[in-house]
């Protein structure tokens, strides 16, 4: 047991803050998995003292994340949760929707595959199969790129409104990731016109050394593009010409995911 010094440090402090969110998250994660539980038992479970543990409870029911379960002191997660899942559920609809696609296409491309979507100014990766023919066990998912240096990045880009897009490209700034890293604003314009025009978007070495890149727009039932379909692979393999040659397959992956959202243009 832990001699509960957090007693000690004040709310206000950025190391009790911190330690505070941490231990918040915590008690959210233990409603969820044991469906409800008493102070005692979630105090006991993060080690700290009842006291602590009843503060948090009713911080946490306070902004609705946790509610108590009748006159039994117990507590279980609140209709709040819900209202924070509801910013994300369209990215998991697309990840649900996109799944099949995307084993298909890994199968086919021999190549990893992965779906992305704009948050501020990166691209997320959301979900990923990696192809038969892949040679890292890289795990792109969750990992925040820049919009500029990938092909996802490329395609959420060449979409948006050029006043909305100025605008992010001014925040995020045309980082040099590597020595082929499109970071002229002329030249990157014109990259992402040629992306609306061909349909979909591709990077040689922009990312990373030795890694090429393709994606392809997914669209929602309004049309909108939410999310970037994308295949990589070594350059060595994965050359300019055969993603050209290959597009069209990736094309059609996004066409399906996008009807899949509704979509039926």
């Amino acid at each position: 047991m832990s001699n509960h010094s957090e007693e000690k440090e004040t709310s206000h402090s950025p190391a009790g803050g911190v330690q505070s969110v941490d231990r918040a998250i915590s008690v959210l994660e233990i409603l969820a998995q044991r469906g409800e539980a008493g102070v005692s038992e979630v105090a006991g479970e993060i080690d700290v003292h009842k006291s602590t543990a009843f503060r948090l409870l009713g911080a946490l029911e306070a902004r609705g994340l946790v509610e108590q379960a009748g006159e039994r002191g117990k507590y279980r997660l609140g209709f709040g949760i819900v209202r924070l899942a509801g910013a994300v559920t369209g990215r998991i609809d697309i990840t649900q929707q996109g799944r099949p696609v995307c084993e298909r296409l890994a199968e086919e491309l021999g190549e990893t595959v992965n779906i992305a979507v704009m948050q501020e100014h990166y691209a997320i990766n959301l979900y990923q199969v990696r192809g038969p023919g892949a040679i890292t066990a890289h795990n792109w998912v969750g990992q925040l790129t820049p919009l500029h240096a990938t092909s996802s990045g490329k395609v959420l880009l060449s979409h948006l409104p050029s006043k909305e897009r100025s605008a992010l490209l001014a925040e995020a700034g045309l980082k040099k990731v590597t020595a082929r890293t499109i970071t002229a604003k002329t030249k990157l314009e014109k990259s992402l016109a040629e992306v609306r025009e061909r349909g979909y978007a591709w990077t040689l070495e922009e990312f990373e050394i030795g890694l090429h890149a393709m994606a392809a727009p997914v669209r929602n039932r309004d049309g909108q593009v939410i999310a970037a379909l994308s295949a990589s692979g070594p350059a060595y393999r994965f050359t300019e010409g055969r993603m050209h040659e290959l597009a069209p397959v990736l094309l059609k992956g996004a066409e399906e995911i996008s009807h899949r959202m509704g979509y039926l243009g």
